[in-house]
């Protein structure tokens, strides 16, 4: 029979393991990952602050998807970076939970964001005579908070159930703390905090993503109605928006396969591989692709950096 083992341990963290070999490439290449994330964030969410002309929900949803990048690169990068130049391979399990606490966070807020942008365009393209009283800059906010609030208290109770599981084991096949690997390390497979995972999250998918395709096919069904320059805007912003979506969508599908073989002997790096797109990609591709297809704001960008440039030079 197994021993429960008690909750003070560290846990091991075997990714780190397989990455100690080419510790200083893989931190290398994480610090510069990790910089550019915050660096292309930063100028984005800089010029939406100082553009009042940007201040729309659109520019505000932007931001907020933007942040949450920020939010969850965070939670990832520092520690990975730390732990590889400290040769660390080992967590608290205190860590271990309050850090798949953050990474749960950081997906469910950016199905949530995304789901918003979805609704906010298809009022802005289908409802455009009355989006400016639909859609405020205070609505926006209200359900930017709403969702958070609703995200953090749903994932709180995941991540609490997971806390009160007795460990049967304390490796872990990645290079970060997330709630199923915890949840598979318990003596109960089949515990509450599965059930409870699996259908909340099940239900949430279902729901954004129904919300999300529906405000997509609206958009569509109005595209082959309008005038070609009003139809060429509309298809502009729905494949940018579907372009980001699709990214974080990824991402899911490769944590989705990676659990759904998890009774396969995959090598250790895999498991690595399918866990971290969804912590790197969306957070370095959602700033490159909004700051390059969105028209007011990458002109904004491009007069920004120039004049920062410009103010250097003068100096």
């Amino acid at each position: 029979m197994e021993q429960t083992i008690n909750i003070s341990i560290r846990l091991v963290l075997l990714g780190l393991v397989e990455m100690e070999e080419l510790k200083y490439l893989y931190c290398a290449l994480s610090i510069i990952t990790y910089l550019f994330i915050m660096l292309l964030s930063i100028i984005i969410i800089f010029v939406v602050l100082m553009e009042p002309s940007l201040h729309e929900p659109m520019y505000i949803l932007i931001s907020n998807l933007i942040l949450n990048g920020i939010f969850g690169s965070s939670t990832f990068f520092p520690k990975l970076i730390g732990d590889l130049i400290t040769s660390s391979k080992t967590i608290s399990y205190g860590s271990c939970i309050t850090q798949a606490l953050c990474v749960t966070l950081f997906a469910i807020f950016e199905m949530s964001t995304f789901t918003i942008m979805a609704y906010d365009r298809y009022l802005a393209v289908c409802h455009p005579l009355h989006y400016v009283t639909l859609m405020t800059n205070k609505m926006v906010i209200n359900l930017i908070i709403g969702s958070w609030v609703t995200a953090f208290i749903g994932v709180l109770i995941g991540i609490l159930l997971t806390w009160t599981l007795p460990l049967c084991g304390n490796k872990i096949n990645n290079n970060f703390c997330e709630n199923m690997s915890l949840i598979n390390l318990s003596c109960s497979p089949s515990s509450l905090s599965n059930i409870y995972s699996a259908v909340g999250l099940f239900t949430y998918l279902i729901v954004t993503i129904l919300v999300t395709t529906f405000s997509y096919l609206k958009i569509f069904g109005v595209c082959l109605r309008v005038s070609k320059e009003s139809r060429q805007k509309a298809v502009h912003t729905l494949v940018t928006h579907l372009l980001n979506f699709s990214v974080f969508l990824l991402g899911v599908l490769f944590i989705a396969i990676r659990y759904r073989l998890g009774s396969i002997n995959l090598p250790i790096m895999v498991h690595v591989l399918l866990s971290v797109t969804g912590l790197v990609v969306p957070p370095l591709c959602n700033p490159l692709i909004y700051g390059m297809r969105t028209h007011a704001l990458k002109i904004k960008v491009i007069y920004h950096t120039q004049n920062i440039i410009g103010i250097k030079r003068q100096l």
